[in-house]
C-alpha cells in the first residue's frame, strides 16, 4: 500500500512538471518610456517661425520652467536677465557689412561735412576696398574703432544722433524693400517680446558704438537706453578742451561732444567686463552669433546659480539674405560642442524681414563708395 501511495505521488509530480513544461511563459510587461513633450509654438506670439524649430521648443521650454514657482529652477524676476548681441543676431550684418562700417565709410569718403586727413582717406579706401574683397586684416576691428572715434570727434551727443537717423532712412544697400533703419531680424524681436512678456529684462551688449545701437533700437525696440551697451568713446563738455573731469565744471552752456579717445571695444572678452560694469550681475540667457560672442556665452552659462542657456544664430540663408551656407555646418559643431543651441536662419525663420523685403543680389558700395575728394 505505501508503495503504492508513493508510485501515484511521484506519477502526479511528473504531470504537473510536463503541464508546467507545455505552458508558454507569460512575456513581463515593458515600461513603456515617457513620451518626448514638445513645447507648443503658438503662432500669435512667435508667426516669424517655422514651430519646429528645436532651438525654439527648447527656449518656451525653459522660459516656462524658470517662471514656474513651484519648479525647482525657478528664477526670482530681479534675476531673469537676457543679454543680446546686436549685429548678426537681432540685425542685418551682410548688406554688405556691418552699418557702422558703412556709416563709418561715408563719413571718410563722402560726407563734404567731414575733411579726413590723409590717414584717414587711407583708411576708408581699405575698408571700402576690404568689404569689396570680403577680407579683413586681424587687426582691422580695433583699427576701425580708432578711426570711428577720430571721425567723429567733435560732433554734440545731438549731433551725432542726428547724422545717424539720415543714415538709417536709407535704403539697405543689396536689398528692396526696407531701410537700414529697418533691418532687423523679425523673429529675434518676437524672442525679445516673449522674454519681457514673462518678466526677462532684456540688455543689448553690442561690439558696434553705444550711441549709435541707441539711435538705432530707439522707437523701434522696447529696451531702456540705459540697457544698451556696446563700444564707448570719452565724451567731454564742449567747453572742456581737454581739460581733466576732474578740474572741470560743467556750465550752462556746455553740450556733450564725442572725443577721438577709444576707451573699450565690446567684442569677445570686452564683452563680458562690460557686463560686469554696467549690469553687475551674471545673466541667465544669452544670444549671439559668432566667435565674438562665445566669451559673453560661457560668462553666461558657466558656474550660474541658475538654469542658464546659451543661443547662436546660424546665418546660412542664401536665398532671402546674404548668408554662408558652407561655413554653416562647422560652426553648428563647434557651437554644439560647447552646449549653445543653434538657430538657423535658413530652417527656422518662416520670414527674415518681413515678406515684402526682397534680397537683390547685388550692392551699390564701390559705386556709392567711390573715392572722389
Amino acid at each position: 500500500m505505501k508503495k503504492k501511495i508513493i508510485s501515484l505521488i511521484i506519477m502526479a509530480a511528473v504531470i504537473l512538471s510536463l503541464v508546467a513544461c507545455g505552458k508558454k511563459s507569460e512575456p513581463e510587461p515593458e515600461t513603456a518610456s515617457a513620451p518626448e513633450i514638445i513645447p507648443v509654438v503658438e503662432e500669435k506670439v512667435f508667426p516669424d517661425w517655422n514651430p519646429d524649430a528645436k532651438a525654439l521648443q527648447f527656449l518656451i521650454e525653459y522660459v516656462e520652467d524658470v517662471t514656474n514657482d513651484s519648479s525647482v529652477n525657478y528664477i526670482p524676476v530681479e534675476d531673469r536677465l537676457a543679454v543680446f548681441d546686436l549685429d548678426g543676431t537681432l540685425y542685418a550684418e551682410l548688406c554688405p557689412t556691418y552699418l557702422e562700417y558703412y556709416m563709418l565709410a561715408w563719413r571718410i569718403l563722402k560726407d563734404s561735412s567731414y575733411f579726413p586727413d590723409a590717414q584717414q582717406l587711407a583708411f576708408g579706401q581699405e575698408l571700402r576696398e576690404s568689404v569689396l574683397r570680403n577680407s579683413f586684416s586681424v587687426d582691422f576691428p580695433l583699427r576701425q574703432a580708432y578711426a570711428q572715434a577720430r571721425a567723429y570727434a567733435g560732433m554734440t551727443l545731438t549731433e551725432f544722433a542726428d547724422w545717424t537717423r539720415e543714415i538709417l532712412l536709407r535704403d539697405v544697400d543689396g536689398f528692396v524693400g526696407m531701410t537700414y533703419g529697418e533691418a532687423f531680424y523679425l523673429p529675434m524681436l518676437e524672442v525679445i517680446k516673449y522674454l519681457q512678456d514673462n518678466g526677462f529684462e532684456i540688455y543689448v551688449i553690442s561690439e558696434g558704438d553705444r550711441f549709435i545701437c541707441r539711435t538705432l533700437l530707439e522707437g523701434y525696440v522696447d529696451i531702456p537706453s540705459e540697457n544698451i551697451i556696446g563700444m564707448d568713446v570719452a565724451v567731454e563738455a564742449s567747453g572742456q578742451n581737454g581739460a581733466d573731469g576732474l578740474d572741470y565744471v560743467f556750465q550752462a552752456d556746455d553740450q556733450l561732444i564725442r572725443t577721438d579717445r577709444l576707451q573699450i571695444k565690446t567684442m569677445k572678452m570686452n564683452k563680458v567686463a562690460q557686463i560686469a560694469r554696467d549690469i553687475g550681475r551674471q545673466p541667465v540667457l544669452s544670444f549671439g552669433n559668432s566667435s565674438g560672442d562665445v566669451s559673453m556665452h560661457m560668462y553666461t552659462i558657466s558656474n550660474n546659480p541658475y538654469r542658464s542657456a546659451a543661443f547662436m544664430l546660424l546665418a546660412d540663408d542664401e536665398e532671402r539674405d546674404y548668408g554662408k551656407a558652407y561655413q554653416s555646418n562647422a560652426l553648428r559643431r563647434d557651437w554644439e560642442a560647447r552646449d549653445f543651441h543653434v538657430i538657423s536662419m535658413q530652417r527656422d525663420f518662416r520670414t527674415i524681414y518681413g515678406d515684402h523685403v526682397k534680397k537683390t543680389g547685388s550692392f551699390r558700395w564701390e559705386e556709392e563708395l567711390r573715392d572722389d575728394r
